[in-house]
C-alpha cells in the first residue's frame, strides 16, 4: 500500500524526476536555489524538501466527509532548503536566534520578508498528562492574520509535538530557504505544499528521517496525517485530499485515495491520451480569509445533516457523536467495522440515500429556499442547544443565516459517485484494446461537467469568472471542465484532446478577458497543461549532487 511506504529521500535530481531527461527543466531552479541559500546562509543547505502541488481530477469537498477522491500531483511544487546551524556559545541566549530550536526563514520572494522565530516548551502545569504528548510545545500562530511564515511554523509544530515530547530532547536550530512555482490561491494547493513542505525540512534536519529509532519515522501515510493535523493550525479543517495528493502521487497516475474506514491510496492509469489543462482564473481563493461563510460552513453542514440523515434512517448514534455522511453510508449498509464495502457496492448504496434527502429541507420550505434557520438546524438534529454547540461549534467559528443542507448532501452523495464513476472508466480505458479511446473521454468529461454544475449550484464553492472559464473551456474544445481546488476562485481542470492543447490555449487565451494581451512567461504562468508528478520527497545535497545538478544545467 502507498500509504506504508517510506519517505523518498534522494542525493540526485534524476532520482527525484524519474530521468536525466526529466530533471532538466528543474536543475536551474533547484541550483539557484541552492546557491541562494550558501549566500544568504554562509553554507550549503543540508537538505532540499520538496511538495508538489495538486490538481483534483474529481471529487470536490468530500473527502471531510471521508469519502474517495481523484487527485494528482502537479510539477509545479513549493521547495525548501535548509539546514542545521551552530549556534556561536558566546552569543548571548536570550537573543531569539539562539534560542533551541530557533528558525531563520527567508523566502526567495522578495515580498515575503526575513522572520526569526523560536519554540518554546510548556510549563509542566499547562499541560495536563492527557495532553502531554499533543501539547508540549508551544508556537504562536495567529490564524486570523495568516502570514507566510504560518504554513512554516505549522508544519514545525507537528514535528516538535510528535517527536520531541516533553522535551527531553531538544530541537536543533534551522536556516530555511523557501520557494515556490505553486500560484497561491490557485485552487492548487499551494498552502498544503508549504506545509508538507515544512514538515519534510524540520524532519530531516533533526534526523527524524533516516536516523530515528524504528517506531518513530513516519511513513506516507503518518506524513500525511501529521500535515493534516498541522494545516488545522492555520485555521484549515482540511480533510486530508491535498495533503495525500502532494505526498503520495505516481508519477503516471491519478491517484483514488480513500480515507475510511483508514487512509489508503491506489494509483488509477489515466487514458493514454489524456492531457489536463489547469487555467487559473485569477480570482484569488483563500480558504482560511473565507472560511467562516465558505470552507469550514461546509464543513460543519455535512456534519450536521449526516446527524439528521441517520436520525431519519434510524441508525444509533450517541450524543458526542460527530458522524460523517461516509459512516452513515457504513451504518445504512450494515458495513462491517473496519472494512470497505468496495466501489461497486458504494456505488449504489450512495444511489439509494440520494432519494432519501428531502429530511434534510426545511418544513415549508418557500420559493425554492432549501436553506434552514440555525434554530431550524438544532431542532433537527435533536440535540439540545449547548450539546449541539459543543459537538458542532465550539471548535469552529461559521456564519449564515440559512444552512444549506439538503443542498450540500446532495451535492456531495453524488459527486462521491461521480468519483467511482470516474475511477471506473479510467480502469476500462487501460484495459481495453481499443487504442482509440475518444469513447472514455468523452465519459470523463461528462463527469468533470456535471461536476462543476454540482459545485456551482448545490454547493455554491465556484464564482462567476469560474463558471465563465469552464464555459469558455468546453467551448475552446475541452471533453470537459470544472473547478479544481476548494474554489471560490483559483483554477479550473480541463480535459483535452491530446493534439489540440496549443489550439485550446490559445482560444482561451482569446476569449477570457483576463488573458488578454498576456504572452509568454506571463501566459504559461496561468495557463498551462500537466501530467500527474511524483509526491513529496527530500533531497539530500552534497558538493556531488550540486555538481551533477550544475552538469544538467550546462548540457541543456
Amino acid at each position: 500500500m502507498i500509504a506504508e511506504q517510506p519517505i523518498p529521500i534522494y542525493t540526485t535530481l534524476s532520482e527525484v524526476f524519474g530521468s536525466v531527461e526529466a530533471s532538466l527543466p528543474h536543475a536551474v531552479r533547484w541550483n539557484n536555489l541552492a546557491e541562494e541559500f550558501e549566500r544568504r546562509f554562509g553554507r550549503k543547505p543540508q537538505y532540499i524538501a520538496r511538495a508538489p502541488g495538486r490538481v483534483n481530477l474529481i471529487g470536490e469537498h468530500i473527502d471531510y466527509a471521508l469519502f474517495g477522491v481523484l487527485p494528482a500531483a502537479i510539477e509545479r511544487d513549493i521547495l525548501i532548503a535548509c539546514a542545521p546551524r551552530l549556534l556561536n556559545p558566546s552569543s548571548p541566549t536570550a537573543e531569539l536566534e539562539n534560542s533551541p530550536g530557533s528558525v531563520v526563514a527567508e523566502n526567495t520572494q522578495s515580498k515575503y520578508t526575513r522572520q526569526v522565530f523560536a519554540p518554546a516548551i510548556k510549563n509542566p502545569q499547562e499541560v495536563s498528562d492527557k495532553a502531554a504528548h499533543a501539547e508540549s510545545w508551544h508556537l504562536e500562530i495567529n490564524p486570523k492574520e495568516l502570514r507566510w511564515e504560518s504554513y512554516v511554523k505549522a508544519g514545525y509544530y507537528g514535528v516538535l509535538n510528535h517527536h520531541f515530547s516533553g522535551g527531553r530532547e531538544l530541537p536543533v536550530p534551522v536556516d530555511l530557504l523557501v520557494t515556490g512555482s505553486v500560484p497561491a490561491g490557485s485552487g492548487l494547493s499551494s498552502s498544503a505544499a508549504m506545509v508538507v513542505a515544512s514538515t519534510l525540512a524540520f524532519l530531516a534536519v533533526n534526523g527524524k528521517l533516516e536516523n530515528a529509532d524504528d517506531e518513530e519515522v513516519l511513513n506516507k501515510g503518518g506524513l500525511v496525517q501529521l500535515s493534516m493535523n498541522n494545516e488545522k493550525r492555520v485555521g484549515v479543517n482540511s480533510g486530508g485530499m491535498d495533503q495525500a495528493a502532494s505526498v503520495m502521487s505516481d508519477p503516471s497516475s491519478a491517484l483514488y485515495i480513500v480515507f475510511y474506514p483508514s487512509l489508503s491510496a491506489s494509483a488509477v492509469p489515466l487514458p493514454s491520451s489524456a492531457v489536463f489543462v489547469c487555467a487559473n482564473s485569477l480570482v484569488v481563493a483563500d480558504k482560511v480569509v473565507g472560511a467562516k461563510r465558505g470552507y469550514n460552513l461546509r464543513v460543519v453542514e455535512t456534519l450536521v445533516a449526516a446527524r439528521i440523515l441517520a436520525n431519519s434512517l434510524g441508525l444509533e448514534i450517541g450524543p458526542q457523536d460527530k458522524i460523517t455522511l461516509r459512516e452513515v453510508v457504513s451504518k445504512y449498509s450494515g458495513e462491517m467495522e473496519g472494512e470497505d464495502m468496495g466501489p461497486s457496492d458504494l456505488e449504489k448504496v450512495l444511489a439509494v440515500l440520494e432519494a432519501k434527502l428531502d429530511v434534510l429541507k426545511p418544513e415549508l420550505p418557500a420559493d425554492g429556499q432549501f436553506g434552514v434557520t440555525m434554530d431550524e438546524m438544532i431542532k433537527m438534529s435533536g440535540l439540545s442547544k449547548d450539546i449541539f454547540d459543543e459537538v458542532y461549534l465550539s471548535w469552529v467559528d461559521v456564519e449564515a443565516t440559512y444552512f444549506q443542507l439538503f443542498n450540500r448532501v446532495k451535492h456531495v452523495l453524488s459527486e462521491a459517485r461521480r468519483v467511482l464513476l470516474f475511477r471506473k472508466t479510467c480502469l476500462e480505458a487501460a484495459s481495453s484494446a481499443d487504442l482509440n479511446n475518444k469513447f472514455f473521454l468523452e465519459d470523463l468529461g461528462r463527469l468533470m461537467n456535471d461536476s462543476q454544475s454540482s459545485c456551482s449550484q448545490l454547493y455554491e464553492c465556484s464564482c462567476p469568472e469560474l463558471d465563465q472559464l469552464t464555459r469558455l473551456a468546453r467551448e475552446a474544445g475541452a471533453y470537459g471542465s470544472r473547478l479544481t481546488g476548494a474554489g471560490w476562485g483559483g483554477c479550473t481542470i480541463s480535459l483535452v484532446p491530446e493534439n489540440k492543447v496549443d489550439e485550446f490555449i490559445r482560444k482561451v487565451r482569446e476569449t477570457y478577458p483576463p488573458y488578454r494581451g498576456l504572452e509568454g512567461n506571463a501566459l504559461s504562468e496561468v495557463i498551462f497543461a500537466t501530467k500527474p508528478g511524483r509526491g513529496a520527497c527530500g533531497k539530500h545535497d552534497s558538493s556531488e549532487s550540486l555538481i551533477i545538478i550544475s552538469i544538467y544545467f550546462f548540457q541543456c
